[in-house]
């Protein structure tokens, strides 16, 4: 029995480090450099702490341009952009919307998303797994409202308003990642075959042609 009681708490230690996708960080705080001197924690080489500035951890985000096909722009603010976010495991996205712009169905690999309006009128929705029924949850969100996009799950915001509007998208990862799925699965390098996606949708391959010749619109 106690073998048993051993065996359960490996597995328990086991899962929480494996679901822990942006570890807590050892000290107060690890700037992101390129160069390749230095510790290496969590994807990126630390800044040595006593060359550490104030700018490392500021950025200015301007309004995104949303003259495409979409009507919309996705400025990141990730490590990459913020290297001081490095090791905190937080970062956000401004989303600026043209009238009826979107901001297509997309996945977030390595977090959650919490999305608050700044102004004028979106339609939010996520999709749950195939284990839960693949069940649509939506909501039309007003300024100020705030809407949760669960972990890794397809999710999508529409400008239904005739305005432009703008949201805040905080997420639970420096570097959360993005998957658009048309993108994915029309865009893939090399190409997914043809017959793979023409049994998979249940459709003829002039379709699936005509799908791969799009262009679309990739954000991060």
């Amino acid at each position: 029995m106690k073998l048993v009681y051993f065996l359960a708490a490996i597995l328990a230690l086991t899962s929480s480090v494996v679901s822990a996708y942006d570890p807590s960080p050892l000290q107060d705080f690890c700037v992101a450099v390129k160069e390749n001197d230095g510790v290496f924690v969590n994807g990126k080489f630390c800044k040595d702490p006593k060359m550490v500035k104030a700018e490392d951890f500021f950025l200015h985000v301007e309004p995104g341009k949303t003259d495409n096909p979409l009507g919309l722009a996705v400025t990141p603010v990730f490590v990459d952009q913020l290297p001081g976010l490095n090791t905190l495991g937080i970062s956000l996205a401004r989303i600026d919307f043209a009238p009826k712009g979107l901001n297509p169905p997309h996945t977030h690999p390595r977090a959650t998303e919490i999305l608050i309006v700044l102004e004028g009128t979106l339609y939010v929705g996520f999709v749950s797994s195939n284990q839960d029924g693949n069940r649509l949850f939506t909501k039309v969100l007003n300024k100020g409202d705030v809407f949760v996009f669960p972990f890794g799950l397809i999710h999508f915001q529409l400008n239904v308003g005739y305005e432009n509007a703008v949201a805040i998208a905080g997420l639970s990862s420096q570097n959360p990642g993005t998957i658009t799925i048309a993108n994915a699965l029309f865009k893939a390098t090399p190409p997914i075959s043809e017959d793979v996606l023409t049994k998979a949708f249940q459709v003829d391959k002039k379709t699936i042609e005509y799908l791969l010749k799009q262009t679309w619109y990739n954000h991060n």
